[in-house]
């Protein structure tokens, strides 16, 4: 899968899990992307270790499904690191 591709990968299953998860997400394009593609190497490190003998870069349905769980856990774990800081000025 080239660069690109994966970029572009990440931002539509980004842009997927902002749509799901409840609540205000105030962050771009980029940010998404990188959502995306955090949740793709997430869903993929779970997705590798139930199959067994599965390779990691395969794209499948699964692989998208994982990918999308994947951004929404780690939505949830920054929205949860994240509560306790306010800004203070």
């Amino acid at each position: 899968m080239g660069l690109i591709t994966f970029i572009l990968f990440g931002l539509i299953v980004g842009l997927i899990a902002r749509a799901v998860m409840p609540g205000r997400h105030s962050m771009g394009l980029v940010a998404t992307a990188l959502l995306g593609i955090a949740g793709s190497f997430v869903g993929g490190l779970f997705g590798s270790i139930i199959r067994h003998n599965r390779s990691v870069f395969d794209l499948q349905t699964s692989g998208i499904i994982g990918s999308i769980l994947g951004a929404l856990l780690v939505m949830f774990l920054v929205g949860m690191t994240g509560r306790g800081r306010h800004a203070t000025t």
